[in-house]
């Protein structure tokens, strides 16, 4: 279980609550004030003396309130937003700690949702329900006590009409968490469609589907809609017989406190409060039962920050993670995304320490799920993968990650300058490393040709780079962080001719290091003189070897060759 620390109240929220509670006591006392006022003019004792002291209670009265009132608004705005911060905070570092294959079982909308919208509902209800629905309370009970000291039974009714909000509430919170939960998971969906539709704007256009998404967004919208139609209309019967109940209970509270009147039971003065205060009475229920209904609908986003925090994390040990090495070993590893869709099946092998291994093979065999085994962004199903002769089983991804760097094929830029984005591999880095590292790269003389170098801000995820530049911007990265071990997914795939030889060039200087290197490839070409090809097809390493070991089986990487030599040499044309 996951500590619920993350959700703790600080002392402002708990210093809100008690203000709350002694505002309500003195609103209490403010319309008491006011009666004895009432009071005193029936009974003709009310003279010029008596007015101003009272005037004069009311006005201290309202004035403490209304200190009370801004520092505990103030304190529970301030203690909601501390907290609201630190369950943000947690979920952040709680989602680097889930197996992305939980990011891929879950749509993105769904994380978005609860960090965002869930997160500030639940910050309402610790910054205005809670406070309300306390203050109110005690309102209530102030007022139906007040309403018994002047006739037992008017205050009877009145509470019993207060207590009728209990069974009432539990039909409402039926409905709250039925279409409650409903709502929220249509709008976490709703969310990834806008996501979707957004980032895929420029390929929806190209093909002339931009209507189409965009109808299915305008039905994902109209979805919200009609949930919230739904929602409030299953919610508004539930209020309106409450409502009906404290309409009752002014008529018979009229009746009788008129009936006492009459009956000479009752002072005039009297009847004033006993119909003046149910009305208010009757007021402040609705309010409440509003409030109470709000509230249950938000804990409902409480129930879905905890069921963030409580998904599964990848196992960690707590052990320091000390290779002896950086050989990699796979033992007999088997590894599915989804349930019964095996991926990796026995996967064994050895990536020598200061040596070349490289993986080919068809599309989906296989070849990136091994890399992210190594890095730890997925755990095997079964088997064992080892570093220096330690397995990285338990182990954080973070330790692993220390001794590794990555060149993907989907580079991820941050909307920052150059060169914080270089930088990012080694946060300690002075400039002047980051310039070298960015030389090596083969992307020193584009950053400079730029208006502002390498304090130039490159836009949302690199978009004002070519992808040649924002490759070899990445492989900067590599060669800043300096690891034993280089993992390189594809890095020249998709890029022009020209982009391709200085992202090989950056690449060269990245290789001309002693480091344990494991490349996947989509050209044979580029890993002809690694030390060890192994040959995926559906999961599996069918071939292994040396280019010349594996040119002479004449197998399925012999055949892979010869296909990429016939494209090379215009076997295959293209008529129009």
């Amino acid at each position: 279980m996951v500590s619920n620390n993350y959700m703790k109240k600080g002392r402002k929220f708990y210093t809100a609550m008690a203000l709350n509670l002694l505002e309500g006591i003195l609103s209490g006392s403010s319309i008491g004030i006011i009666f004895i006022a009432i009071q005193s003019l029936f009974e003709n004792n009310l003279d010029l003396d008596r007015l101003v002291r009272l005037s004069i209670s009311i006005g201290c009265i309202y004035l403490v309130r209304i200190v009370i009132y801004s520092f505990g608004y103030t304190q529970g705005h301030v203690g909601g937003a501390d907290m609201t911060k630190d369950i943000r905070l947690f979920l952040g570092q709680k989602m680097k700690r889930i197996p992305l294959s939980n990011f891929s079982k879950r749509k993105s909308g769904d994380y978005i949702n609860i960090v965002t919208n869930d997160v500030n509902n639940y910050e309402t209800i610790l910054t205005h329900k809670a406070g309300d629905i306390l203050k109110n309370s005690i309102l209530i009970a102030l007022m139906i006590v007040y309403l018994m000291m002047n006739n037992f039974l008017i205050g009877i009714i009145c509470l019993v009409v207060a207590l009728s909000i209990i069974p009432v509430m539990h039909f409402s919170i039926k409905v709250v968490s039925k279409y409650g939960k409903l709502k929220n998971e249509i709008l976490a969906e709703n969310v990834s469609d806008v996501v979707e539709y957004i980032t895929g704007l420029q390929t929806f256009k190209a093909y002339n589907m931009a209507g189409v998404k965009n109808q299915k967004t305008r039905e994902s919208l109209r979805d919200i809609s009609d949930i919230n139609y739904t929602y409030e209309a299953k919610v508004i019967p539930v209020g309106t017989t409450f409502n009906m109940l404290g309409g009752l209970m002014m008529s018979i509270s009229i009746i009788l406190a008129g009936r006492a009147v009459l009956d000479g039971n009752l002072a005039p003065s009297q009847l004033v409060v006993l119909v003046v205060i149910p009305m208010y009475l009757a007021k402040l229920l609705g309010v409440v039962f509003i409030d109470l209904t709000s509230y249950k609908n938000l804990v409902i986003s409480k129930k879905a920050i905890v069921s963030l925090a409580e998904e599964k994390e990848i196992l960690d040990s707590g052990e320091d993670f000390a290779p002896k090495g950086y050989d990699i070993d796979f033992h007999g590893v088997n590894f599915e995304y989804e349930k019964g869709e095996q991926v990796l099946k026995n996967i064994s092998f050895k990536a020598k320490e200061g040596k070349l291994t490289a993986i080919v093979g068809d599309s989906g065999s296989g070849k990136s799920t091994i890399l992210n085994l190594i890095s730890k962004f997925y755990d095997p199903k079964s088997g064992d993968i080892s570093i220096g002769k330690v397995t990285i089983k338990n182990k954080s991804p973070e330790k692993v990650l220390e001794v590794i760097s990555m060149v993907d094929q989907d580079v991820f830029l941050f909307h920052e300058t150059i060169k914080n984005n270089i930088r990012f591999a080694r946060p300690e880095a002075t400039d002047k490393e980051i310039i070298e590292a960015a030389k090596k790269a083969n992307c020193h003389d584009f950053i400079q040709k730029l208006e502002k170098g390498y304090d130039t801000i490159i836009g949302e995820n690199g978009n004002q780079l070519s992808g040649g530049e924002r490759q070899r911007i990445s492989i900067a990265r590599a060669i800043l962080k300096d690891s034993p071990i280089l993992l390189l997914d594809e890095a020249t795939a998709s890029l022009d001719i020209e982009n391709e030889l200085a992202v090989k060039k950056a690449i060269q200087n990245l290789l001309s290091k002693d480091r344990t290197v494991i490349m996947i490839a989509h050209s044979l070409s580029v890993i002809q003189n690694a030390h060890n090809i192994l040959v995926l097809s559906d999961g599996r390493i069918v071939e292994r070897g040396t280019h010349e070991e594996l040119i002479e089986n004449k197998g399925k990487y012999y055949n892979m060759l010869m296909s990429e030599e016939k494209l090379k040499h215009g076997d295959m044309k293209f008529c129009i």
